[in-house]
Order: structure tokens, then C-alpha cells, then sequence
């Protein structure tokens, strides 16, 4: 990304300091870089297309509809329905060194093309609704080291002319899609209310793990078994479903878990907490905690324990 965004300042033209914008086309989408080179309050953006949006450098405050306002910052992305009306604050943008962040919008006919494909292959449509990424709510990405990549690539995509360029960007714009998809999926169903966990399989086994999760027993045996498949079959069910393995999962929702002991209970010990967190192993334990939350554990309590002074 570097090496694009050092192409792109070479030779882009300044005609606004305020969200000046670049534009790279293809054929079912277009790659919108904006950058912003002054501080500024309430700009107000608006597409007529689904946007998927990363920032680049520096950082926005984002006020959408539906969710409280929050930091955009380099790394996430952003789902936004099209006609959706964004209030943006650009509160560290400088002269010579913007804020910048680029504006995926991908052709709605598209998007549904390959979302009921998606529906179709792990028969979502079948055990609860169709997903799509159309939704009246806007969504906002953290740590999702795929669909980063994907950007990436897009981007390296869109600025380099050859003859598959197109092919290339069809290609790849698939895979981010369903990289959403699993993410929205992975979200609604272990947010939405109980009834949806007793009308689908992988949502029954999300409540079971919930529900179990300090169970150091927990494995996909278990797991394959409440969904009423195949080891194998639940493996790439639960992954196709959620975006995540099923162990991943867990390790997931056992940090979450592990982070909640440490702010409830003032001087637990880290193994306590390991081990009151359903991980057989301390050392594993560690290695999970700074994965999800890029430092260790032991970070974690002295922030904890700073913040409470």
C-alpha cells in the first residue's frame, strides 16, 4: 500500500483541501481516493452506490446513522449503504500530511449477483434470511487482516493498466464480498435474540458455546455433534457461515471473556484468569490474548489498573 499511496501523492492534482477526490474506474465498480489537507468539521459525503471504505492515513470521526460516532483509523473499514448521508470530522488533516482514505463502490447488481450465490452455498436462505450487504446499517470493521488484504490488492489492481485488469478486479471483488458476507454473518447471528439460534444449526452451536464457554471440554466433536454433522462437514459449515473456525471462534469469545475477569476482579492472576477462561494452558492463553488484542495480558492489567487510579 505504500508504494501506491507514494505513486498516488506524486501525481495526484489538488483541486480542494477538503476531501479532494481521485478516481480509478472499472467495469462493475470504482476506487474513489480522497484526501483531506486542512482541519475540518461535519463534511457531509453521500453515494449512490453500496461504499466499502479503509482509511489510509490519519483519522476521521464518523457520524452515521444507527451507530454512535467513532474513530476511523488506518487498518479499518467501513460498510455503507448506498444514499446513506456521512457526517465527517477530520481532526489532524494537514497541508503535507493528509488524511486520506479510499471509497470502494461496487455496483449493486452485483453485489446481490454474488451475495444469492453465496446464499445458495451454505443455504443460509434456507435455515434463517438471505445476507447482503445492502442493509440500512452501515458496519465498522476492526482486525480483519482478509478483507485489509483484498484492499490492498484492489488498489494495486485499479492503478496498474494491463489487459485483465478487469477480469482481475471481477475476481477479487467477489472474494471481498464474501469476505463481508461472512463477517455480517458472523455478527447478526451471535448478536440476534434466541429465536434465532433454534432456527439454524451453527446458531444452536453459537448459544451452546456461549452458553459453555469457560468448558475447557469444548471441542469440535462436541460441536459437530449438537449440529448434528459430520466433524468435517461442521468444520467447513461453521466456516463458510461465520468467516472463522470454530476453535477461532471460541478463542474469541474466551478473550472477550478473559478481558471482563481482569476488569471485574482487581488483583486476579493472570493464570487465574486463563484458566477461568476455559484455556487448559497459560502459555496458549498468551499467545491467543495478544493475537486478538496486540498486547499481552500483562499490558492489559497495568492499562486496567492505571485507568482505575
Amino acid at each position: 500500500m505504500n508504494g501506491f499511496l507514494n505513486k498516488h501523492n506524486n501525481s495526484k492534482k489538488i483541486s480542494a483541501l477538503i476531501e479532494n477526490r481521485t478516481i480509478y474506474n472499472s467495469e462493475f465498480s470504482e476506487l474513489n481516493i480522497f484526501d483531506t489537507h486542512e482541519v475540518a468539521e461535519k463534511v457531509m459525503l453521500e453515494f449512490d452506490a453500496p461504499i466499502i471504505a479503509s482509511m489510509l492515513t490519519g483519522k476521521k470521526i464518523m457520524h452515521l446513522k444507527g451507530m454512535p460516532s467513532f474513530d476511523f483509523l488506518p487498518g479499518e473499514s467501513v460498510v455503507i449503504p448506498k444514499n446513506e448521508k456521512l457526517i465527517i470530522d477530520f481532526p489532524v488533516a494537514k497541508i503535507n500530511d493528509p488524511t486520506q482514505c479510499l471509497a470502494l463502490a461496487i455496483d449493486a447488481d452485483k453485489i446481490n449477483e454474488i451475495a444469492s450465490n453465496f446464499n445458495r452455498a451454505v443455504a443460509i436462505e434456507n435455515e434463517n434470511k438471505n445476507w447482503n450487504l445492502t442493509d440500512s446499517i452501515s458496519s465498522h470493521l476492526k482486525n480483519q487482516d482478509d478483507v485489509n488484504y483484498l484492499i490492498q490488492r484492489l488498489v494495486h489492481t485499479f492503478t496498474n493498466n494491463s489487459k485483465s485488469k478487469d477480469a482481475l478486479l471481477d475476481l477479487m471483488i467477489q472474494e471481498l464480498i464474501i469476505r463481508l458476507l461472512q463477517t455480517k454473518a458472523k455478527q447478526s447471528i451471535i448478536t440476534n435474540l434466541d429465536d434465532l439460534y433454534n432456527d439454524t444449526r451453527i446458531g444452536t452451536v453459537v448459544k451452546f458455546i456461549k452458553e459453555n464457554l469457560t468448558d475447557k471440554k469444548l471441542d469440535i466433536g462436541i460441536l459437530a455433534g449438537k449440529a448434528h454433522m459430520s466433524a468435517s462437514h461442521f468444520h467447513k459449515k461453521f466456516k463458510d457461515t461465520l468467516g472463522i473456525s470454530p476453535i477461532d471462534y471460541i478463542n474469541e469469545e474466551r478473550i472477550k471473556f478473559s478481558k471482563k475477569v481482569f476488569a471485574e476482579e482487581k488483583n486476579v492472576l493472570i493464570n487465574d484468569v486463563a484458566f477461568k477462561s476455559g484455556f487448559n494452558s497459560v502459555s496458549y492463553f498468551n499467545r491467543q490474548f495478544k493475537k486478538h488484542e496486540l498486547i499481552k495480558p500483562s499490558q492489559y492489567k497495568k492499562i486496567l489498573r492505571e485507568e482505575k487510579k
